[in-house]
């Protein structure tokens, strides 16, 4: 007996989008409280306070993902927006992925596999031949799914103060994906 119940990826949908529109704004600050939360329970046992989390957002602009340079991803389940990540030029071939976010609610429903599915695309679009990141060691279901992904921890390419690790994706041709 064949399933044919839809597999759960195929609820989601992702494209680009406007970086400053009301849903990205709402997504960006979504993700931003989650990673920022997250680091103050780990680091001083209490959530952000809302000042600290409003500052901390205006202190990390979107604003560089944009055209020519970057891009912005929405990831839409059942029509909704509930996903984002964003690419920015480094150098000619490479790009940054930043931004990655699924709902909570909705992890463990393919959005993520989606999502980075489309950033691929997004870089090759772009011209890069290969996607870098940072993250920090807490994050585990974002470096669980960055692994699951085809990316590779490497040497730091920068520092900040929430850079803990670092995972890079050398892009194939399309036609070469799978082999």
């Amino acid at each position: 007996m064949t399933n044919t119940s839809p597999r759960r990826s195929d609820h989601w949908a992702v494209a680009t989008a406007d970086v400053t529109s009301d849903e990205a704004l709402e997504l960006l600050r979504e993700y931003f409280y989650d990673v920022a939360n997250r680091y103050y329970r780990l680091h001083f046992g209490r959530e952000g306070a809302p000042e600290e989390l409003e500052s901390g957002l205006a202190d990390s602009p979107s604003g560089d993902l944009v055209a020519p340079d970057g891009l912005f991803l929405i990831g839409r389940h059942d029509g909704a927006a509930h996903s984002c990540a964003g690419l920015r030029r480094l150098d000619a071939t490479t790009v940054e992925l930043t931004r990655v976010y699924v709902r909570p609610a909705l992890r463990g429903t393919g959005g993520g596999a989606r999502l980075l599915a489309a950033v691929d695309e997004g870089a090759r679009a772009l011209g890069a031949d290969r996607i870098v990141l940072d993250t920090r060691l807490d994050l585990v279901e974002a470096r669980a799914l960055y692994l699951r992904n085809g990316y590779r921890e490497i040497p730091a390419y920068k520092s900040g103060p929430y850079a803990e690790v670092w995972y890079g994706k050398e892009l194939s041709a399309p036609d070469q994906q799978g082999r």
